[in-house]
């Protein structure tokens, strides 16, 4: 019996074939496979259903429902039990579809006669696309072997989709048109400005060209073939990186299971049987077990989605042959588009990008620092560009509001344009600042340095007018590397930086890692709340190797010259006592062995967590300096993770409270005789650039290209005047100083 459904199913899938190699219209395709589905499953009705957009499902094909309302029967995401497969990407089975909690009754599809009804999801590796129906005039729950056989067909429609078989013609025909018309995806800001260009895919997804296959045996061989050279990649690159003991083993260990696993073949091999192409049933396999992970409740289950995800792509590259590199050429201003992206793989590109879109990602994501670093406009969490983008389209990327316009009409584009060409012109007059001091009306000088973390940003210290280096981020030495950098390798390269910066200070701050910044070489924590966690100075602390080392390093590139270090996420005096201590411990240690010194060595501490605003007075009494951490400031202040888009947005740096805590930072500074300064998005922006001016800070540090803004507005503004504004609208009760600070400058 099962022998003889294997076969009734390779004959569907064969009729099917044909109908995608035969020409034709598109509907014309969608009504020969709904009267051959029908005909072969022996049921009255079978009915497709595509997403129109991401939200609306439309009848575009069926077999034994009114054809007059084909193309105009549309149903919500979740709406009826068709709108919900599509939403959960499970099957409904019943036998009584009106009794179905959620039923739609759409009356001009002439359904009602029809109870017995069987959706399952047309989905390509979590890529919505439709929902394949059919029903009967028998009142009967369809049979497990009736669904498994409806996904095997629904997964070769969506490769069918995949290929083009269903697009139209033009607009006339009422199916859709992909990759032609123009899309905005709106996402969010990983790092601002603006950038025009052409599509870039990091890595092109693999096209399964044939669905349908006709030997199983020969299938099944292919699959086997595969796997094993799978499975022997995954034990070599266990053994290469001498992964053993801790966690970081258990992870590898779950991902060589994965790929050992027998479960796991089995269920490819019975969709073999039932006609489709080995490629096909790997990818069904990745999409049925993407559906199952995605809706577990364990974080764990869930995170081990990457890794299945992985592993299906390498089998399904070996399969095809189909590698990262196609041999297309890149074109011209390339706009870097992928799911994600690793840091060293960004680095490849350099500063051939004009900007990168990634469907996934975060603010303090390795990607986005290597994006501030490059000063390339990034997006980030934009939805399906992946899909919807291909090789050289065109592309508009604004950083500011963190959209993306894909294919963009004229007009869109022209006034994009406008947007880069203001933006020039300005930078145009920010430039003939450069040499001028940041000087308000009233005589308040204001220092503007800048942040770095790589050589590539070192020619931006002269041509941005900073004075110099508030913050040199030494972590990205290590993120870009499969092994920790040796202390000769970093001394050069922190020589190197010094030379570049031709005398003016720079403050380089000690290994940030930890939270959203984990080294491929190190053991992954597995910590409810990163940001809160085992990071930065904690780390250090704790593993001092690496910290000695990369002390030593620094001290022997400052030979000669003045050394500013500081550590990161400080939260109380004693790991400053503790850091500092080390730091000394080193200079000794250098001295013995002969080597020459600094000129003078200055130590400060980053002040990113509330807590260090209250520390005793010998904590600011032993700085030599002290540098706000704004943007882990804020996150802590309000209790608002940065990474999360629900929350990070709603509060706001100008905030009366926040102010407040910036006040009190000032005054217990000011009282100790410690410079301070405040570093991280917000000095970069000017309206909170000069706010932070009038409240007395007195050296901001930012990326280089906001200098100049920054510049400009500090030079109009009468700080002594605006701390006046300010106190008034404290003193009044203003819970929020952005209004007021925004209309006080608007009327300068």
């Amino acid at each position: 019996m099962a022998e003889r459904k294997d076969s009734d199913s390779r004959k569907l899938l064969k009729r099917l074939r044909e109908t995608l190699a035969a020409p034709g219209s598109g509907q014309h395709r969608l009504d020969q496979i709904t009267h051959h589905i029908a005909d072969s499953l022996g049921t009255e009705v079978c009915s497709i259903y595509l997403f129109r957009d991401a939200n609306t499902l439309e009848l575009c094909a069926t077999e034994g429902l009114n054809q007059d309302s084909i193309h105009k029967t549309r149903l919500r995401l979740g709406e009826g039990l068709v709108g919900r497969v599509a939403r959960t990407g499970r099957h409904v089975n019943t036998a009584n579809a009106p009794s179905e909690p959620g039923f739609r009754f759409m009356p001009e599809t002439g359904e009602e006669v029809f109870p017995s009804f069987l959706g399952v999801p047309i989905q390509r590796v979590g890529e919505r696309l439709g929902v394949l129906v059919v029903q009967s005039r028998d009142a009967l729950a369809f049979s497990e072997d009736d669904i498994y056989g409806l996904d095997v067909v629904a997964m070769v429609l969506a490769e069918m989709a995949e290929l083009g078989a269903f697009l139209g013609n033009s607009g006339d025909d009422g199916l859709p048109q992909a990759h032609r018309f123009p899309v905005a995806i709106r996402g969010s800001t990983g790092q601002e400005g603006a950038a025009e260009g052409r599509v870039w895919l990091h890595e092109p997804r693999v096209v399964i060209t044939n669905p349908v296959g006709d030997d199983p045996v020969k299938e099944r061989a292919r699959l086997n073939e595969a796997v094993a050279m799978l499975r022997t990649n995954v034990d070599a690159m266990m053994a290469a990186n001498d992964v053993t003991g801790g966690e970081s083993a258990e992870v590898m260990e779950t991902y060589r299971m994965f790929a050992h696993s027998r479960s796991w073949l089995r269920r490819m091999e019975e969709d073999i049987d039932l006609g489709l192409s080995a490629e096909a049933a790997v990818e069904k396999e990745q999409g049925q077990a993407r559906t199952r992970l995605e809706s577990a409740s364990d974080p764990y289950l869930r995170d081990r989605l990457h890794d299945l995800d992985d592993l299906s792509n390498r089998l399904l590259r070996l399969l095809t042959g189909q590698g990262a590199d196609t041999g297309a050429e890149m074109p011209d201003n390339p706009i870097l588009v992928a799911r994600n992206i690793g840091p060293a793989e960004l680095l490849d590109y350099g500063r051939r990008l004009r900007g990168v879109v990634l469907e996934e990602g975060s603010v303090g994501s390795h990607a986005a620092i290597v994006a501030r670093a490059l000063a390339i406009p990034l997006v980030i969490h934009a939805e399906r560009i992946t899909t919807e983008a291909l090789n050289g389209d065109a592309i508009l990327v604004d950083g500011d509001m963190g959209v993306v316009h894909l294919r963009p009409e004229e007009s869109v584009s022209a006034a994009f344009r406008d947007k880069i060409a203001m933006q020039a012109e300005a930078q145009k007059r920010y430039a003939g600042l450069r040499d001028l001091p940041a000087t308000s009306v009233c005589g308040t000088t204001i220092q503007l340095y800048m942040n770095a973390g790589l050589m590539a940003d070192l020619p931006s210290l002269a041509s941005s007018g900073a004075e110099g280096v508030g913050l040199f981020r030494t972590e990205l030495q290590f993120l870009t590397r499969t092994h920790v950098p040796r202390r000769g390798e970093l001394a050069a390269l922190y020589a190197h930086v010094l030379d570049n910066a031709q005398g003016k200070p720079v403050m380089f701050r000690t290994l940030d890692i930890g939270s959203d910044k984990v080294l491929p070489y190190m053991k992954p924590q597995d910590e409810p709340n990163p940001a809160m966690g085992w990071r930065a100075i904690r780390v250090g602390l704790d593993k001092r190797g690496v910290l000695r080392m990369q002390l030593q390093a620094l001290i022997r590139a400052a030979v000669g010259r003045p050394l500013h270090v500081m550590f990161p996420f400080v939260t109380e005096m004693h790991e400053y006592e503790e850091a500092h201590r080390l730091l000394m411990e080193q200079i000794a240690r250098e001295q013995r062995l002969g080597h020459a010194m600094p000129s003078d060595v200055r130590v400060g501490a980053m002040l990113e967590t509330p807590s260090l605003a209250f520390a005793p007075k010998k904590f600011f009494a032993m700085c030599d300096f002290i540098s706000v951490g704004g943007n882990d400031l804020k996150q802590f202040f309000f209790a608002a993770d940065r990474e999360n888009e629900r929350v990070r947005r709603r509060y706001d740096s100008l905030n009366t409270s926040f102010i407040a805590l910036l006040e009190q930072i000032v005054r217990r500074c000011d009282e100790a005789h410690v410079p301070l300064s405040f570093c991280g998005e917000d000095a970069g922006r000017p309206i909170e650039a000069v706010t932070f001016a009038a409240m007395g800070f007195r050296r901001l540090s930012m990326r280089p290209a906001s200098i100049g803004p920054v510049k400009h507005l500090i030079r109009r503004v009468d700080l002594s005047a605006l701390r006046r504004v300010i106190d008034d609208a404290r003193e009044a009760g203003e819970p929020n100083l952005r209004p007021i600070v925004t209309d006080w400058l608007a009327r300068q």
